[in-house]
């Protein structure tokens, strides 16, 4: 796990979510709720390295639930996909729900493919709001968080958006590998080259 935390880049994640949870939930709550937070998360475990959807996204991210899991941070139970909300005469459907017992809180994950956008702000809003009335029990439930995972944001439309929000909500990004050169030869030697330069130095150290 650890091997797994340094190799993901952790610390430079680890908190780094935009949020409103300083103004939305109590002090001895929100910082613990940021500190669970990570921007980017890193999916690179789902193996998706073609062209894809947010099905396929989401069933991948559930096909590693474990890695999800872990990915997510301490404390995080899975509840369910597509988890269904009965509001009024109308069905709505959560992308992910989990529960977090270090919190002892329902977390709403959202899952975007593209750039996010205030509309995602107000759906998951929406939802945080609907878990409250329909899912969280007083005395032992904290008000419900909500989390949007997207491709891309723009930090000043994420921050005017979680502004405009009285729910306590956070907005990350999300990668499917890292990057890296695609020339790449030369820059690490293969085991043929270091087993010639072996050769080479004992030969010298051995010749008269």
């Amino acid at each position: 796990m650890l091997l797994n935390y340094v190799s993901t880049d952790l610390y430079e994640r680890q908190g780094k979510a935009l949020t409103n949870f300083k103004n939305t939930l109590p002090e001895e709550t929100s910082e613990l709720a940021q500190e669970l937070t990570k921007d980017p998360y890193n999916f690179a475990f789902t193996g998706i390295t073609g062209r894809y959807n947010e099905r396929k996204l989401k069933d991948a991210l559930l096909n590693n639930i474990t890695n999800f899991l872990l990915e997510l941070g301490t404390g995080f139970a899975y509840v369910g996909k597509e988890y269904r909300l009965q509001i009024g005469e109308k069905e709505k459907f959560i992308d992910l729900l989990f529960y977090n017992l270090t919190l002892s809180c329902y977390v709403v994950v959202e899952v975007k493919i593209g750039e996010f956008d205030f509309a995602d702000s107000g759906q998951l809003g929406g939802y945080v709001v609907a878990c409250n009335h329909l899912l969280r029990k007083e005395g032992r439930d904290n008000p419900t968080i909500g989390l949007l995972v997207c491709k891309q944001k723009d930090n000043l439309i994420a921050q005017y958006s979680l502004e405009s929000s009285s729910q306590p909500l956070g907005i990350s990004e999300y990668e499917l590998g890292k990057l890296y050169p695609e020339k790449v030869e030369g820059t690490i030697p293969t085991i043929e080259e270091i087993e010639k330069g072996l050769s080479e130095n004992i030969s010298k150290e051995t010749s008269p």
